[in-house]
């Protein structure tokens, strides 16, 4: 199998050539791999496409690229699709240049590619991962976050690392996944490429690996692409999501049915706030009825209806809490303002908590 190690560098001279070295000496405990390199230098002024020039006089299997500075995203877009297109990859992978990801690590990935996965991510949050001992609050909550991000928002949540950046793949499932339609260019791109894999059916595999600090160079991930990283992750959910779709779907219903019985039930002199989470509680069973047997109807789910029925009822008196108390405070606040304006915008803030506690808690896939 040719396996094409793709290494996006912007500012790496003093990492790339050390590196170089060390993947040629793992290279060798590969024998049944031909192993390639493919550095896809982003015109660092530094001079690090010159050190892989001088590296490639003595490694025949050392490619270079060379572009305009986009980000990490393009730059991993342009390299994998060379290494498909003109260095007949049967398998690529992602790895960072900075030895953040150690080389000795990549026969453990390869080896799952030959055992029939087809996305192998050397993951820092399953057992036997780790993550730097030194990494700041601020750094343990970034990556936290983006997880979290990833995982529920953009709807991985059974992969643990989402935001890996040293992986191996398949190269007949890159094939099948529309790169240039991915439409990221920083480091929202690892999340983007995964979905899009997972999307295709990927059989994905996480091993444990050790995530080292780099000694040189900088990091280059800034607010930007922490930005895109959290829009894009949105927009993954929102365009391929029909759980979502139909949520919302239900979710309208349950609102017009909402406000429909405190309507009905303000015109029969019953008091506003008994009426309140009447109503609420009316459409809540509304929702969950259409959720059980529409939205999540898909789901294998591993608890019984009961247990589901006892989860439900506890989501639903905890939303209940949060809308009417949004409810109340409004009324409070707003004394002269209008019951029916009060009771919808309390509507929201339990629907996004109804949602997210139903969908990963009551009808958890198995």
């Amino acid at each position: 199998m040719r396996c094409v190690i793709v290494l996006p560098t912007y500012n790496e001279s003093t990492n790339i050539g050390p590196l170089l070295a060390a993947l040629q000496e793992q290279f060798v405990r590969i024998p049944n791999q031909e192993m390639h390199i493919l550095v896809v230098d982003d015109s660092s002024p530094d001079g690090t496409a010159d050190v892989v020039r001088d590296a490639q006089r003595d490694m025949a299997n050392v490619h270079l690229l060379i572009g305009q500075k986009k980000g990490l995203g393009a730059a991993y877009i342009r390299g994998i699709s060379h290494a498909l297109e003109h260095l007949d990859a049967q398998a690529v992978m992602e790895m960072d240049a900075d030895f953040s990801h150690k080389p000795e690590d990549i026969p453990r990935l390869l080896i799952n590619i030959e055992y029939g996965a087809d996305f192998v991510i050397g993951s820092r949050y399953v057992p036997g991962g780790t993550i730097p001992s030194e990494w700041t609050l601020y750094r343990r909550a970034n990556s936290l976050f983006g997880n979290i991000v990833a995982r529920y928002i953009a709807g991985l949540y059974r992969v643990r690392d989402c935001t890996a950046g040293f992986r191996a793949i398949r190269a007949s499932l890159l094939q099948r996944i529309d790169l240039p339609q991915l439409r990221v260019q920083g480091y929202a791109f690892q999340v983007a490429l995964l979905h899009a894999a997972v999307i295709a059916g990927a059989k994905v595999v996480e091993i444990p690996v050790d995530f080292v600090d780099r000694t040189r160079g900088e990091s280059k991930l800034g607010i930007r692409d922490i930005a895109e990283f959290v829009l894009n992750a949105c927009w993954l959910r929102f365009q391929t999501s029909k759980t979502f779709i139909k949520f919302l779907v239900v979710g309208a219903s349950g609102v017009a049915v909402n406000l429909g019985v405190f309507a009905v039930l303000l015109r029969l002199d019953i008091n506003q706030f008994v009426a309140s989470p009447l109503a609420i509680e009316t459409s809540i069973v509304g929702n969950f009825l259409l959720n059980n047997y529409w939205t999540f109807r898909s789901r294998r789910v591993g608890s019984r209806l009961r247990i589901r029925g006892l989860k439900f009822n506890a989501v639903s008196l905890f939303s209940l809490l949060i809308s009417f108390s949004t409810f109340v405070a409004l009324s409070v606040l707003q004394p002269n303002g209008s019951p029916i304006l009060h009771q919808f915008i309390g509507i929201v803030p339990a629907t996004v908590v109804n949602y997210f506690l139903n969908s990963y808690w009551t009808f958890r896939e198995k």
